[in-house]
């Protein structure tokens, strides 16, 4: 069963219950927390997801925000430029990729602390590596959110810098792994679920002035 998110003004998920579906809209600094099924202390990942959004031009879009009392340990951002991104503590690295846009764009964005390989997954396509934060690893201890940037411990969001449009089947893994399996995932065959976050059972937390909406499958 696939989870879908759609964000309408700042951040939005969505949750399955029954044979309906439930989009939780919401507005300015309201925003969803996810509850990892494991401490974020990580020397490599893969983090994928669905997205869509009209969102266009010279403008910031958060699509996955990680921080601790002191630092921004992931985010993962569309730049200025259109470029993908993501930082790691206060560092990015940046991949010129096809535009985000209206349409359902598969990412995946992957990491390996042992050798600093760094890439991204557009539709089951591989950017070419970079090599980035060699020997770091993601620290535990924070909250992640969908739809808003804190640039203080989940606070001091900026509207212009949130989510709008669709977001959902985010899934984070502690390994990076195979090409095959990104490719696979992204043709909708089964793959094993995430082990940090996993879209179809992960506990969402709403903040802020959310609305429940409710229709048939």
């Amino acid at each position: 069963m696939k989870l879908s998110a759609v964000l309408f003004l700042s951040a939005v998920s969505t949750v399955l219950a029954g044979n309906y579906i439930s989009n939780l809209s919401f507005v300015s600094t309201s925003y969803v927390e996810m509850t990892p099924l494991k401490p974020l202390n990580l020397s490599a990942f893969t983090l994928c997801m669905r997205v869509a959004t009209e969102l266009s031009g010279e403008r910031e879009i958060i699509l996955f925000a990680y921080r601790t009392q002191h630092y921004d340990e992931l985010n993962v951002w569309r730049e200025l430029d259109g470029r993908l991104s993501f930082y790691l503590s206060g560092h990015c690295v940046l991949f010129k990729t096809p535009e985000l846009g209206p349409m359902e764009t598969h990412l995946c964005f992957t990491w390996d602390s042992s050798s600093g390989a760094a890439a991204v997954f557009v539709d089951g396509r591989k950017s070419l590596t970079k090599i980035y934060r060699k020997g770091h690893v993601i620290r535990s201890g924070g909250k992640v959110i969908l739809g808003q940037d804190p640039d203080a411990y989940l606070g001091n969001f900026e509207a212009k810098q949130s989510f709008v449009g669709e977001i959902g089947d985010v899934n984070m893994w502690d390994t990076v792994l195979s090409d095959s399996t990104i490719r696979d995932m992204f043709n909708g065959k089964k793959v094993e679920r995430g082990n940090v976050f996993d879209w179809e059972s992960t506990q969402l937390r709403t903040n802020g002035d959310v609305v429940v909406v409710n229709r048939e499958l």
